[in-house]
């Protein structure tokens, strides 16, 4: 047999450990984004990063970015703090595998609203425009944590599976099989 037939089977043998530290790892990375909305002095460059965000953008895309930036300028410290703590959340709950439905479902949310308000969309779309950003690709992440979860069952590497031992009812929160 082929080399390549034992390493498929090695992978899939340990797909649920795989999946486990996979949504882990995922965590730590949300954990550290999170944690760097806490560093003295980002609330008053947040309102420039949005609009940096908004310059040369087309101008039929100008009132969405205008939009944002009036309205976190309103209070930035409290826009700041509430994506620190989402984004704090999303890790603990990557890490922990807790409420994990929930989670993924709001990480494709808060990654899609990251994409398109403070990322612009990815930046100008032009000559040598080469990047369209990071916050759709971690949507694209927690949809396929979603698709991976649902495909192989629970996690028994997870808070939610103690949970469910205890409490029936918790499936319907964090399992997609409902």
């Amino acid at each position: 047999m082929s080399e390549g037939f034992y390493t498929d089977r090695w992978f899939v043998r340990h797909t649920p450990a795989l999946k486990s530290v996979m949504r882990i790892i995922f965590g730590v990375v949300w954990g550290i984004d999170g944690a760097l909305k806490f560093q003295p002095g980002m609330s008053g460059t947040f309102v420039q990063l949005l609009q940096s965000a908004g310059q040369n953008q087309p101008s039929w895309m100008m009132p969405w970015f205008n939009f944002w930036a009036g309205y976190v300028a309103q209070d930035p410290n409290f826009f700041v703090l509430l994506i620190g703590c989402l984004e704090l959340a999303l890790a603990f709950s990557l890490i922990f595998g807790f409420m994990r439905k929930i989670a993924y479902t709001g990480g494709i949310l808060l990654s899609l609203v990251i994409w398109s308000v403070p990322e612009g969309f990815g930046g100008v779309y032009g000559p040598g425009a080469t990047d369209i950003g990071t916050g759709i690709i971690y949507a694209f992440v927690f949809l396929f944590l979603l698709i991976i979860e649902a495909t192989y069952g629970t996690s028994k590497w997870s808070l939610d599976s103690i949970i469910e031992k205890r409490f029936g009812w918790w499936k319907k929160l964090s399992e997609l099989k409902y």
